[in-house]
């Protein structure tokens, strides 16, 4: 089940975003810890996260905000993190946050999701190619080595 994050998941989401962290390399102190999850479980709207839970058990998350996207002058999200436990890969459950997102970002007028993932990150990159509109739009190729890669999704969407 994909829901958004509430006040009560901080203690199963804490240990999937440190993980998340040492996958890239980069130890989230206590403070960074609780100042991302304030942000999440505000009424800020700056950064907001979705969970997948299976069985009352959190397998991942996805947290992503709101921009303006030049390319349909109109609204667009930026999918900052997504995350799933290694018990729960390939069952599904990244692509599912994503069509999480792609439908929040469809209810609020269409536009364009984009992210940016480790260029060797192929798992994140197949689950953005199972989508029917995943291309890859921006890549690092001329750094030594390839760090990262930029993915958007069209929605293209009008308002009803």
């Amino acid at each position: 089940m994909i829901r958004p994050i509430a006040a009560a998941d901080k203690a199963q989401w804490t240990p999937l975003f440190v993980a998340y962290g040492v996958f890239y390399e980069t130890a989230f102190t206590p403070d960074i810890v609780d100042a991302v999850f304030a942000k999440l479980v505000s009424d800020s709207l700056e950064l907001e996260g979705l969970v997948a839970e299976t069985d009352g058990a959190l397998t991942g998350f996805v947290l992503y905000r709101r921009l303006y996207d030049s390319f349909t002058a109109g609204p667009g999200w930026h999918l900052d993190d997504l995350y799933v436990h290694p018990s729960a890969r390939g069952t599904g459950t990244a692509t599912a946050l994503i069509e999480a997102v792609t439908a929040h970002a469809s209810a609020q007028g269409g536009g364009t999701v984009r992210w940016i993932t480790a260029h060797d990150n192929l798992t994140a990159q197949s689950a953005r190619m199972c989508l029917p509109t995943g291309h890859v739009l921006w890549s690092s190729a001329n750094a030594e080595p390839p760090r990262w890669r930029m993915s958007r999704l069209s929605l293209l969407m009008s308002p009803s």
